[in-house]
């Protein structure tokens, strides 16, 4: 396999692992094709940042990694993935349009709104995400840890062993899709 396939491939299952179709089985029982789709303004963050994160994804006894560049302020919010310093997914979200770049050999169940998702859910303050939430969804949140139920069920739990959202490390455990996404951010400005 050329260094090229391979780099994709790698970058594929990092990012699917972020993104994939529920799985049957692992479905809330109380409503089975429920999906949040959270898409908060990037004013509702609160200031700006901008960040460098290495990000390790556990699925199926797989470990996977990648880095990304995430710039947030007032109007908009841009990050870019990278896999062995090579581009493969872009996402411009200005709180009203979200645009996807993906290298063409990304698989199409890589998705930017789930992406999106996961990086509003672990960064933004809970009150703005609970006064998004739609019916049924719940947000928790005690020190150090955030946790997103469906009907009283756990989606996901989020956890902050530097207790803080950026600057540290933040653990994302997702019940439902099956997977562990541990970020490491590094602020890079303020």
């Amino acid at each position: 396999m050329s260094a090229r396939r391979l780099l994709i491939a790698l970058a594929a299952a990092v990012l699917a692992a972020c993104a994939s179709p529920t799985p049957p089985d692992a479905r809330p029982a109380a409503r089975p094709a429920a999906r949040l789709q959270l898409r908060l303004a990037p004013a509702a963050l609160g200031q700006s940042i901008s960040l460098q994160q290495h990000l390790t994804v556990e699925r199926e006894g797989r470990t996977d990694q990648l880095d990304t560049a995430l710039e947030i302020d007032a109007q908009h919010l841009d990050l870019v993935g990278l896999a062995f310093g090579q581009r493969v997914m872009t996402l411009h979200y200005d709180g009203r349009e979200l645009q996807v770049w993906r290298h063409a050999m990304l698989p199409r169940q890589v998705q930017g709104d789930d992406v999106l998702q996961d990086v509003q859910l672990t960064l933004w303050p809970a009150q703005a995400i609970r006064q998004a939430l739609p019916a049924g969804w719940e947000l928790r949140e005690t020190d150090g840890q955030r946790t997103l139920l469906l009907d009283g069920e756990t989606v996901a739990v989020i956890d902050y062993p530097d207790r803080k959202a950026w600057g540290g490390k933040v653990i994302l455990t997702n019940l439902r899709y099956r997977y562990k996404l541990t970020i490491q951010s590094v602020v890079t400005s303020e």
